[in-house]
């Protein structure tokens, strides 16, 4: 029988891709998200409907700080595996809003964790973000660093995650990889971020808002690459006092848990992604260029190299012919 994954934030951006990976390779998957409205509810349902035709896919509707709900839902289901991919995204949405991301990303969290060391699971793998990485300046970014100095709440919550989820590994010794995504993007995207909002304008005519005049990098990763990545590394659990050691590792000391960049490893100037978004739609931009943003950072590159070294993860997509998936999916989606 194939191994039970439950995967929370189903019907979000990665969740979806993942669950449909897994579920294409024949796992038995059980999603959990709270379809909540944070952006495009009928984006979240149009996901959710394509895992529906899924045999082995079942799924429970619920907020994560529901730790009742969420209890049952994960008893009920006996994963062997949790996917917790769940989070209230989001840097700019989050200064206006932080309330929201303490429960969701915090207490929500912490239920997960919670859960997953009440039954036991082999292996607890949690999304974090490159946004923990802050103000630091040195490039690319390894797990190593020390991650001190978040620019934003969001970034902050992520971080809190982090360390309650090595507390948790540290005391009951439960296997958990902290993943550490870098500017995801793809089709069935988020509408918040930056590339789904400047293709909207641009089909409508309208004005981009560029941060910066654009003097911004990003290490831009395919959405496909991260969820090849993910299904790598369910096996790769970390253990406590291993004796496979890798190179600049960053394995507790102390606890079964491990901290990990997946992303592309090309640092893209953002004028250059907006100038292919132009080429490949055919349509001159209008662009309105705005000072930095509060809680931005200025840029972001990923060494993956640890992910490569323990799984053989190697992203395959490169920016312009993400972009085109991307336009694809969205022309089509659109209509």
């Amino acid at each position: 029988m194939k191994t039970k994954i439950y995967i929370t934030g189903a019907a979000g951006f990665i969740g979806f891709h993942a669950s449909k990976k897994f579920l294409d390779k024949g796992f038995n998957v059980h999603g959990f998200d709270s379809i909540n409205n944070y952006y495009d509810v009928n984006l979240k349902k149009s996901r959710l409907s394509i895992l529906n035709k899924y045999k082995n896919f079942s799924f429970t509707k619920g907020l994560l700080e529901n730790q009742k709900l969420l209890n049952l839902s994960v008893k009920k289901f006996k994963p062997s595996i949790i996917i917790h991919l769940a989070a209230q995204a989001g840097v700019r949405y989050s200064i206006d809003n932080p309330d929201v991301y303490l429960n969701t990303n915090i207490l929500g969290t912490f239920n997960v964790i919670k859960i997953a060391n009440i039954i036991g699971v082999k292996h607890l793998i949690i999304g974090s973000s490159s946004s923990v990485y802050g103000a630091n300046n040195k490039f690319p970014f390894q797990e190593i660093d020390k991650t001190d100095h978040q620019v934003s709440f969001y970034a902050a919550t992520k971080k809190s995650t982090e360390s309650l989820a090595h507390s948790y590994s540290s005391l009951w010794k439960l296997p958990i990889t902290m993943l550490r995504f870098f500017t995801v993007y793809g089709p069935f995207g988020r509408p918040d971020m930056a590339y789904y909002k400047f293709t909207k304008k641009i089909l409508e005519g309208k004005k981009i808002d560029i941060y910066n005049k654009g003097k911004m990098y990003r290490d831009y990763t395919y959405v496909d690459d991260i969820v090849d990545g993910i299904y790598k590394l369910i096996y790769k659990i970390p253990a406590l006092n291993s004796k496979k050691k890798f190179k600049n590792d960053s394995l507790s000391p102390v606890a079964p848990f491990r901290i990990l960049n997946i992303g592309n490893t090309k640092k893209i100037l953002l004028l250059d992604f907006i100038n292919t978004l132009e080429k490949e739609l055919n349509i001159k931009i209008k662009k309105n260029y705005l000072p930095m943003q509060k809680g931005d950072v200025y840029s972001t590159l990923s060494d993956s190299s640890l992910l490569k070294r323990i799984t053989g993860y190697n992203p395959k997509t490169n920016y312009t012919e993400g972009i085109r998936k991307f336009l694809n999916w969205y022309l089509n989606y659109y209509k």
